[in-house]
């Protein structure tokens, strides 16, 4: 072993092992190096890395010059680019705008133009579809208990009606319908036999029975071949009319009409059969019984007060244990509210619900709006449509007056009947 007498040097210890294999043995050699720096070499190298310490502060320093420029310059864009697009203020406070071209906000109006044009034609549909008119011989619109029926020819129905006077019973037979459309996919007849009130000069009319056939799947030539019975006792045959409504049946939807034939049974003999081959035509309307409703208009709180008072029919000998209620939609610039319920009320010749409803009405001389009243009766199987009229201050050809009174009388309840639809 050789002592480390050099302690101001680095010293390197290799250790060599060595075998004897002469004897098995092991010898162990320590050997030391030694490498010398001098005091020249130790400054230049710290020299060194002083300098290369400075030169990275030196660049970062630059970086952040660039880095504090470049953000400032970006600032001051974006200030330059907000008070141009903004414009300039004049004196009397108006602003004078320079970012746009006279081209662009020209194209911008006329775009505006044909939106408003269009919401105006949408309204103009919307009112179609949902305003009533008086029964005639006129097509009459749907209010909404089917969707809107198709252009074009509509097929013909092929049923027989027959009259007991003993018995005072109607038999009807469905037998067929053909040439029906191509949309028709799959077709069902509704019945109705409806019969007017004996008060003078009234369209009121009383529905006395009504049921349907079997749906008949892809077909356009159905053979429905189904017979039913009415019970017309108490109920004159002059004043009674059969009306089947053919429609095409949608599980998802509201079922598609595609026409209607209607007949008066006054014509009708004892006891003989009369087979009817009819053109089907556009669906009519019939008045089913009157609402009582009132209106009043709150401007301040920018709302519209609906109240169902009273719902009556033609006839109590009809009345069946059932509950009704109503339900309101309003439709204000082409936009529905959120539709609202009445309670439910047991049916009767005159039905007492006295509930209110508000909904908004921004601006009543400006907005346009329209209400739907619908009434409907509980089934076990769900719901049924009694019957529907509209309100409001449309554009339509028989005005309303019951909205112009309440714009005369603001803040103040105006009730007015008026006729339900079916």
């Amino acid at each position: 072993m050789v002592s480390n007498s050099y302690p101001e040097h680095r010293v390197f210890t290799l250790i060599v092992t060595c075998s004897a294999l002469e004897n098995m043995t092991f010898r162990y050699v320590n050997l030391q190096v030694y490498l010398p720096f001098s005091d020249t070499l130790k400054y230049c190298l710290l020299a060194l890395a002083i300098a290369l310490f400075l030169a990275a502060l030196i660049i970062l320093a630059c970086k952040m010059r660039q880095y504090y420029a470049y953000k400032a310059k970006a600032n001051g864009k974006e200030k330059k680019f907000i008070s141009s697009s903004n414009g300039e203020k004049k004196p009397d406070g108006k602003f004078l705008v320079k970012s746009l071209s006279p081209s662009f906000l020209e194209v911008a109006r006329k775009e505006q133009d044909s939106k408003i044009e269009l919401m105006q034609k949408e309204m103009e549909k919307l009112e179609v579809h949902l305003t009533p008119s008086p029964p005639s011989n006129e097509s009459l619109d749907d209010l909404g208990s089917d969707s809107d029926r198709p252009l074009g020819p509509r097929g013909m129905l092929k049923f027989n009606l027959q009259y007991n006077k003993k018995s005072t019973t109607l038999t009807l037979n469905v037998i067929e319908a053909t040439d029906l459309p191509e949309y028709s996919r799959d077709p069902f007849v509704r019945i109705r036999v409806l019969c007017k009130t004996d008060e003078l000069k009234s369209e009121v009319q009383t529905v006395l029975h009504e049921c349907e056939t079997r749906v008949v799947k892809n077909s356009r030539n159905p053979i429905f071949d189904e017979d039913f019975s009415f019970s017309l006792k108490e109920y004159p045959l002059s004043n009674t009319s059969i009306k089947l409504e053919v429609k095409d049946f949608d599980k998802y939807s509201r079922h598609t009409l595609i026409g209607e034939a209607r007949r008066a049974l006054k014509d009708l003999k004892s006891s003989e059969t009369l087979e009817f081959n009819e053109h089907l035509q556009e669906k009519t309307k019939d008045i089913i019984g009157e609402v009582l409703i009132s209106l009043k208009c709150l401007p301040t709180a920018q709302k519209i007060e609906v109240g169902i008072l009273k719902f009556k029919t033609s006839s109590s000998s009809i009345i069946q244990e059932r509950d009704v209620y109503a339900r309101i939609d309003v439709f204000s610039n082409q936009h529905k509210q959120k539709h609202q319920k009445s309670s439910l009320r047991a049916k009767s010749k005159v039905t007492v619900f006295n509930e209110t409803f508000l909904f908004s009405l921004p601006d009543p001389k400006k907005t346009h709006c329209l209400i739907l009243i619908s009434l409907y009766e509980t089934l076990s199987t769900g719901k049924k449509l009694i019957g529907q009229t509209t309100l409001g201050n449309q554009k339509t050809k028989f005005k309303d007056d019951h909205w112009d009174m309440m714009m005369q009388t603001l803040r103040q309840p105006v009730a007015d009947w008026h006729p339900l639809y079916i």
